[in-house]
């Protein structure tokens, strides 16, 4: 379901509709990596806005509410998820999932209402972390040869996007250091979500 435009005029979406998005199921990283290209090439906004989010923590168990692959109002536990921010200046922030039944976009007090609800309602092996890395640094760090997608006899778990591999002139492979909620490791900022409802919740 795509936003209708009257629930806010005043911004301007940076991405096409959802149905026109370049999307592959289980492979949320390399979505949300095409998000940020298609912004890179469209060349409109800047890429300083926009940044991709990781959810996950130490145990790899993350519920979210309204999810496609959710039934009723149970969440679906995720080992990890990836979303795309968009935080323009001097307005409320956006939140694009294309893999959400929540409107695309959606205001980021809706996502975090509907899609997070509160950390303190879970128990402390549930609760969510962030990583927060802007979408030109994400563009150029980036790497996935979708080994993680592959059982032990080396046959797909879910169908891989019709693409090459993403990969930098450093790494074929580096999804965990993205995936990981040490601040030591990787790209970015880590986040609790009270920690980044504070950072990009408020205008």
């Amino acid at each position: 379901m795509d936003v209708p435009r009257s629930s806010f005029t005043a911004y301007t979406s940076l991405l096409p509709p959802k149905k026109d998005c370049t999307y592959t199921s289980c492979y949320c990283e390399e979505n949300v990596w095409r998000l940020c290209d298609h912004v890179r090439n469209e060349g409109t906004f800047s890429l300083e806005e926009c940044y991709a989010v990781f959810i996950s923590n130490d145990k790899r168990m993350i519920p979210l509410w309204r999810q496609c692959a959710g039934h009723g109002d149970n969440p679906v536990i995720w080992d990890y998820h990836v979303i795309f921010l968009h935080t323009p200046a001097g307005d409320q922030s956006f939140i694009y999932d294309l893999d959400t039944t929540l409107p695309f976009p959606s205001p980021f007090s809706t996502y975090i209402a509907e899609a997070f609800k509160s950390d303190a309602l879970l128990r402390p092996d549930f609760r969510r972390n962030l990583r927060i890395v802007r979408a030109d640094v994400y563009l150029r760090t980036f790497a996935s040869d979708r080994s993680h997608m592959r059982d032990a006899s080396g046959r797909w778990k879910k169908p891989p996007p019709p693409f090459p591999c993403i990969g930098t002139s450093d790494s074929k492979m580096n999804l965990d250091d993205f995936i990981s909620m040490n601040p030591e490791v990787g790209w970015g900022d880590v986040f609790t979500l009270t920690e980044f409802i504070n950072k990009f919740g408020q205008v």
